[in-house]
Formats: structure tokens, C-alpha cells, sequence
């Protein structure tokens, strides 16, 4: 279903191709996934941040971002590297999502935080999001040139919902596209 998804996206194009740096662990031979890498805030100076958020000043960090960082795995010093990515071009869909915001909002089944949140993000522009790892473990991605990629967990783990729907049901579409509940 994640593939299909991904399919339909590609076909009504809404992805993009770029460039994105990753930390690579030469000694492990492989891309580090932010949880296996490890160094220090770049605003805090905490010297244990994750390669996806500080716990000591809770911001969220770009891996490349970490000062001196280290592959939790085998301790050694990953380098940044450019790798080719596919990333869902969401200012195409900025338009058609701020009046479907304002639908939806008009309702009242939003939270002041979560529209408080989303506004934030509409404000300062919805940019590219990144829908590609190179891991060798994950959903594969059905495109030449990307084959040795895998789906990024935030794009692979909500479809996931569909999915195991579509194990108890051949109906699971009803379930999902019902406009009325």
C-alpha cells in the first residue's frame, strides 16, 4: 500500500528529486539512521544529543548538525555524505491544504495547540520533506535509481494503519474513504 501511495504521488507529481547530506559510518560501511548516531547539541552543548533531538534542550536536530559525533555502533567518526533522495514536494500542496485547514477548522474538531502548530508550520511555508533513507531495512522503493533505498519511517509507518487493515479486510478501502464517518 506504502508503494502504491508512493506510485499515485509520483504519477501526480508531487516528488522531488535533491541532494541530502547523511553522516556515514565508514567503519560500519553503512548510512547511520539518527538513532545510531550520537554527539553534541549545536544550541545546548549537551554532549549525549541523538542524531534526531537533544533530551537535554528538546530541539529537534539534523544529524549532519551533531559537533562531533560518533556511531553509537562502533565509536568511530562518520562523515557526511551527499546521497540522492526523493522528497515529497509539499508547497504544491499548500494551496489545496489551507482551504481544506479552514474547512476542517470551521468545524471545531481541532485542538488550539494542533491548529496553533499547524499554523506555525503554514506560516513559515511548508518546504520539501524528505521520503527516503538509505537503509537496508524498510519498505523498498519501486524506482530506478532508487532501488537501494528504503521509505522513511514518517512516511511508512501512518500508511502502516491502512495496511494492517488490509490484512483483516479485501473492504479496508471502505473503512478509510468513508467520507461520512
Amino acid at each position: 500500500i506504502a508503494q502504491d501511495i508512493f506510485q499515485r504521488l509520483l504519477a501526480r507529481g508531487f516528488l522531488l528529486q535533491d541532494t541530502l547530506e547523511q553522516l556515514r559510518c565508514e567503519s560500519c560501511g553503512r548510512y547511520l539512521a539518527d538513532r545510531f548516531v550520537e554527539g553534541t547539541c549545536p544550541f545546548c552543548g549537551y554532549a549525549e544529543a541523538r542524531g534526531d533531538q537533544c533530551d537535554k534542550c528538546g530541539k529537534l536536530i539534523n544529524a549532519v548538525e551533531l559537533k562531533n559525533p560518533q556511531c553509537k555502533l562502533c565509536r568511530g567518526s562518520p562523515v557526511v555524505t551527499p546521497t540522492q533522495h526523493l522528497f515529497l514536494d509539499l508547497p504544491k500542496l499548500e494551496g489545496r491544504l489551507e482551504a481544506w485547514l479552514e474547512r476542517t477548522w470551521a468545524a471545531g474538531d481541532w485542538t488550539a495547540n494542533a491548529r496553533h502548530i499547524t499554523r506555525t508550520w503554514l506560516r513559515d511555508g511548508l518546504k520539501p520533506r524528505c521520503i527516503t533513507r538509505d537503509l537496508t531495512w524498510g519498505t523498498p522503493v519501486p524506482l530506478d535509481g532508487f532501488r537501494d533505498k528504503v521509505f522513511y519511517v514518517w512516511f511508512d509507518a501512518p500508511i502502516g494503519y491502512l495496511s494492517i487493515t488490509a490484512n483483516y479486510t479485501d473492504q479496508w478501502e471502505r473503512w478509510w474513504k468513508n467520507p461520512q464517518q
